[in-house]
């Protein structure tokens, strides 16, 4: 079976999940990433030269043919020499990009949404409603409750429908707790959606009742010099340390040392929400307990006074209350975490989530 998956890039750090179809789906996958003349096929490159593609833009101009017609026919030329059975393409608003070639297409495509894509307005309009991708789709993946009604709101076919939950790399399973410092991590993109300073505000008040107590932040993204210089404002860079991009190795390691992990997920003005975060998992598979908020999927996979302590969006004060509950109860913690462990193992494994959408590859083909 040989199938085509489509990302919008490469690679990207916070985006393991689509590594995750990419490594570990059976069958020929060939991963197509980028757009228009830049569009790449991994282990290949380009997937035309200059010259053909330059005659391919003289046709379309002397056939009066909108502007992304070369780079089009490129890619189908593609998908025919490599004899592709199946689509995958990752986000709505890629497929939506690539909607004129999907349309030529006479194979199974699956469309993955993730979270912008579901939840954004000026995305969702901008891809008028996603009308045209639930036509020409087979089956449309969702990965947390609130997404999946967002997108039956939207019009799209239940029977098209289907909740797939991520889950994490077998690795975080394996992960040593200790629960022996009074340390707190949090690893994601600096946005809008994941409100890293509220985080920072929440444990202000944390380091006046433990003076000694650590936050470590992960990631970069477009608020990380704000919350650099609200640590600042704050006086709190001793306590708050800022690690930048890191490895799963690395994420797993201080999850081991850490008593919990921490993210304050909120709905931006422009709509955009999480989809289920993969991190949130990754520490729940670990076993440490989730302190978060009640957001997109973050309560499909974190049982709220069991597996984790969430609060209420934009609720500060609450998310104190559940980070120094941690600090003062490290036993209470271990336990939370051990439950956590179980949660994801049995009911949001990457065994499961991979199995799910390979079924539906193979039904499909």
């Amino acid at each position: 079976m040989n199938i085509a998956i489509f990302s919008p890039s490469q690679n990207p750090y916070s985006e393991t999940f689509i590594q995750a179809h990419k490594n570990y789906l059976k069958g020929n996958v060939f991963y197509f990433y980028g757009g228009g003349f830049n569009i790449q096929l991994e282990g290949i490159g380009e997937l035309a030269n200059q010259s053909y593609y330059n005659f391919l833009k003289l046709k379309s101009k002397v056939l009066g043919k909108h502007y992304g017609y070369a780079w089009e026919q490129v890619l189908l030329r593609a998908l025919k020499d490599y004899k592709i059975d199946i689509i995958l393409v990752e986000y709505g608003n890629h497929a939506f990009y690539l909607k004129n070639v999907l349309k030529q297409l006479r194979i199974p495509i699956i469309v993955h949404f993730h979270g912008v894509d579901a939840s954004s307005q000026l995305v969702i309009d901008h891809c008028n409603k996603y009308e045209e991708i639930f036509q020409l789709s087979n089956k449309i993946i969702a990965v947390s409750k609130v997404m999946l009604e967002k997108l039956s709101q939207l019009g799209c076919p239940l029977e098209k429908l289907e909740l797939n939950t991520y889950g994490p790399n077998s690795d975080f399973f394996n992960v040593n707790t200790n629960f022996d410092k009074q340390q707190f991590i949090g690893i994601g993109r600096f946005v809008d959606k994941k409100a890293p300073y509220y985080l920072i505000l929440a444990f202000r008040e944390v380091v006046k009742m433990y003076p000694d107590a650590k936050l470590l932040l992960a990631g970069k993204g477009i608020l990380l010099e704000t919350c650099f210089n609200l640590v600042n404002h704050l006086k709190l860079k001793n306590n708050v340390t800022f690690l930048g991009v890191i490895t799963p190795k690395e994420f797993q390691n201080y999850l081991g040392e850490s008593l919990a992990f921490v993210q304050h997920s909120i709905t931006a003005n422009s709509g955009d929400m999480e989809g289920t975060p993969l991190a949130v998992l990754e520490a729940s598979a670990a076993g440490v307990p989730v302190i978060s908020t009640k957001h997109a999927g973050i309560p499909d996979v974190i049982i709220d006074g069991k597996t984790g302590l969430l609060s209420d969006e934009h609720d500060v004060m609450q998310m104190v209350e559940n980070m120094l509950f941690m600090l003062g109860d490290p036993e209470k913690a271990r336990q939370m975490g051990e439950l956590g462990r179980l949660n994801i193992l049995n009911y949001f494994s990457l065994d499961r989530h991979i199995g799910a959408l390979q079924k539906n590859i193979n039904d499909l083909v």
